[in-house]
């Protein structure tokens, strides 16, 4: 299993090394501007004090969006080799997509520990939090609140499941290469949370009109 592994880590590492490659220079200074300027911003709302340890979790930050699009690109990449050797023949191609589907998914997931490591090493586990709500558009938190805004009967049980399944949602966001595909983590999950409700007994249209009514109110009274 190791080596197996080892040998998917080889095969990513060399085909992002190709893509790398294609890049200009100038592409890879905007790319490296443009993932370092992401990860400061993050760092700015962690409150670290130390100097030292916010270029060293900023670069973790910057680093592992590095390691995301290497990942995502030697798919990408793959895809389009396997699209075009197999195009004659449906099965195969089929075949070797789902293979590589498993392969990419079995990298992210590596990366994935391994970056939580690195940030558990320097950050409280608030911390770490805000850093995985910084990398998702800080989706969660605004989702958590306007669920319990919006139905004012939550139990904290139906709370505590929400909550569960944002978290979960997050955790799949992070890796995702694109802001729609990291929003379509969230969809998914909040659609499997909505039908929760509605078994729970909520009319959820019901719920949200009268949530944009109180909006509404609260907007005229400022």
């Amino acid at each position: 299993m190791k080596s197996s592994i080892f040998a998917l880590l080889l095969t990513i590492s060399s085909i992002a090394t190709v893509f790398a490659q294609q890049m200009t220079a100038e592409e890879k200074l905007k790319y490296e501007k443009a993932i370092t300027e992401r990860a400061d911003k993050i760092v700015v709302g962690l409150g670290i004090t130390d100097q030292h340890k916010s270029e060293k979790v900023r670069n973790l930050i910057k680093d592992q969006y590095s390691n995301l699009n290497d990942i995502h690109s030697a798919r990408d990449l793959k895809v389009k080799q396997i699209k075009e050797l197999q195009k004659d023949n449906k099965a195969e191609r089929d075949s070797a997509l789902a293979r590589e589907t498993r392969n990419t998914e079995s990298a992210l997931n590596m990366l994935h520990k391994k970056y939580l490591n690195k940030l558990s090493a320097q950050l409280t586990a608030a911390q770490v939090d805000l850093v995985k709500n910084g990398m998702t558009y800080n989706v969660l938190p605004i989702t958590y609140k306007a669920y319990q805004e919006e139905i004012l009967t939550l139990t904290d049980d139906q709370k505590k499941q929400i909550l569960v399944w944002l978290t979960e949602a997050r955790e799949h966001a992070m890796d995702a290469e694109s802001s729609d595909k990291k929003h379509a983590w969230f969809g998914k999950y909040k659609g499997r949370i909505n039908n929760y409700l509605s078994a729970a007994g909520y009319d959820l249209k019901k719920e949200g009109i009268a949530w944009e009514q109180r909006r509404k109110a609260k907007a005229r009274q400022n």
